[in-house]
């Protein structure tokens, strides 16, 4: 019995993540994250040997073989991190074939903690509390905890684009991009994609350390978001300002340095009329970033219009889906 995953079971996932919000000390995602590091200690010290001095790298082939190798290392411990739960979600879905009513409470649990629009929600509007309130510091707190950037020295400015940057860009990785790959392969297409993208978040970075053993989360990452990407950034087009969306889209789209966050940012950035991007201090270097969007850099308010755009382009999600799910249910019974 082929076991079929409903659209429609976005729905009580949503309920749940409204009404217990994330959950706290326990979220599988940060088990996750500690079980990754105890994996990336095993790997990394191919990484760590290979890594040591980057700044003095050569095209020798010593140094081509040592990157290859950390590439490698760091492939293996994607695979380490990311296949035995999803294949452990395939057999308890197996196992359960005969019980629909468990396979889909399965289903709607694993998309509740694949998915945060009520956390990302809650972040951002904790930043725009502390700026109305007019305490700069607090909001430098807020915003940290949701952006990789250095923050200790921003400005209220640098702080609400910060926030709004990070709203947008979230709003792919932690709510649609997980919707798409349910829809496409199920809870375990859902789970696969929110692995690799918090391996992502933890080793996708272009320093010394994960350069080469992060190139494997990195660019999956890469390629499990391009089509989500693209269709977060049409449906921001569709909840804001369209035809400056679509331009900045399709004009400054392909000038950020991440190929799915640049699309994103700039058609959200041009759905709610604002520039956002340039320079950015992060570990302490400057990191020169080009300008995205059109129309003044954001205030405390255009962090709550960002928080609007993405609940009202979840609003659009769940709808396609719900149509989804009663087509798929009309189609079945008229193949009976």
């Amino acid at each position: 019995m082929k076991i079929a995953t409903s659209p429609l079971l976005v729905v009580p996932a949503l309920v749940l993540d409204e009404m217990l919000g994330e959950p706290q000390g326990w979220h599988p995602l940060a088990v996750f994250g500690r079980e990754a590091e105890k994996i990336e200690d095993f790997f990394h010290p191919l990484a760590r040997e290979a890594n040591g001095n980057l700044a003095n790298k050569s095209n020798s082939t010593g140094n081509l073989a040592k990157r290859l190798r950390t590439n490698l290392a760091g492939l293996l411990a994607v695979s380490q991190c990311v296949v035995p739960p999803v294949v452990l979600l395939c057999r308890l879905r197996k196992q359960g074939r005969n019980i629909p009513l468990f396979c889909h409470l399965l289903d709607v649990i694993v998309l509740y903690a694949c998915i945060a629009p009520s956390s990302l929600r809650e972040h951002g509007m904790c930043v725009h509390e502390a700026l109305v309130n007019g305490s700069l510091a607090e909001a430098r707190t807020a915003v940290g905890r949701i952006v990789s950037r250095d923050t200790a020295s921003l400005n209220e400015e640098g702080v609400a684009v910060a926030a709004v940057e990070s709203l947008l860009e979230n709003g792919s990785d932690a709510i649609f991009g997980a919707l798409f790959w349910f829809a496409l392969a199920g809870a375990p297409g859902a789970l696969f994609y929110r692995l690799v993208n918090t391996l992502d978040a933890m080793w996708g970075y272009r320093n010394e350390r994960y350069s080469d053993f992060g190139w494997a989360a990195a660019r999956l990452d890469d390629l499990l978001n391009f089509i989500p990407a693209r269709l977060t950034a049409f449906t921001y087009a569709l909840c804001g300002d369209s035809e400056m969306s679509l331009h900045c889209l399709r004009e400054q789209g392909r000038t950020w340095y991440s190929p799915n966050a640049g699309p994103v940012m700039a058609a959200g950035a041009g759905a709610l009329n604002l520039s956002l991007g340039g320079d950015a201090v992060y570990g302490g270097k400057v990191k020169s970033r080009p300008v995205l969007g059109s129309g003044p850099r954001p205030c405390a308010e255009d962090i709550k219009r960002a928080v609007k755009l993405v609940k009202k382009s979840l609003k659009v999600w769940v709808c396609l889906s719900v149509l989804g799910g009663v087509l798929a249910i009309a189609t079945r019974r008229q193949s009976r």
